[in-house]
């Protein structure tokens, strides 16, 4: 396994040793935090701890770092999706770092959580082609809307961020939070993942996930 994507080796090892490799745990609250950079992975491959479901993920150089790139130009209804090997989790506070870098019929990305699979997981996504934040369900490949929010696109990085606990979701975008809903469609505890849909191509940077146990 390449040294840039054995991030979830060490975190499960460091915490078996009670160390601080990339995860911490918090014993009041139970919590353990995992964060995946890619900035020493290998250019032009899929991290191993990628699953490239749907789409082209593989890191790239970009703004003198190495970050995760979805470069599929697909047709309009197809979601690109990359799931996450390990951790899975259920209550969870995930984020990631979002840029928009080129798509005639859509543009932008989103996080994925609690998946069963690539068809069937919760979904929270960004579109600066139609300057919307909005949370979703997929369940069989079909996509629910739950909530919306209007927000005016501008260049460069932006912030993506979810929080689940039980069946209440609340999403926020550069720190603020714009969407909220309730659903019990997915229970369990499942993968975190990334996602764009058609030919949205467009980086990604910093997945963070705490997961409370």
């Amino acid at each position: 396994m390449h040294t840039s994507t054995h991030l979830l080796s060490v975190v499960v090892a460091s915490l078996l040793s009670g160390g601080l490799l990339g995860a911490t745990q918090l014993a009041p609250n139970h919590t353990i935090r995992f964060l995946l950079d890619y900035n020493q992975a290998p250019l032009g491959k899929t991290p191993d701890d990628i699953i490239p479901e749907v789409g082209k993920w593989k890191v790239v150089k970009a703004e003198g770092r190495r970050v995760l790139a979805q470069e599929a130009q697909n047709p309009d209804k197809v979601f690109n999706v990359a799931l996450i090997r390990r951790p899975h989790a259920r209550e969870l506070d995930l984020s990631v770092k979002l840029k928009a870098v080129a798509g005639k019929d859509d543009q932008g990305g989103g996080l994925i959580w609690r998946a069963k699979d690539k068809d069937n997981y919760y979904i929270a996504r960004y579109n600066p082609l139609e300057d919307n934040f909005r949370v979703y369900k997929v369940e069989r490949g079909k996509r629910t809307m739950f909530k919306n929010a209007d927000i005016p696109h501008t260049p460069g990085w932006h912030t993506l961020r979810v929080t689940m606990h039980g069946a209440h979701i609340e999403c926020f975008y550069d720190g603020k939070k714009y969407l909220e809903c309730d659903d019990t469609t997915f229970p369990d505890t499942g993968m975190i993942g990334l996602w764009s849909k058609a030919d949205a191509q467009s980086y990604f940077d910093d997945l963070s996930l705490t997961r409370f146990e």
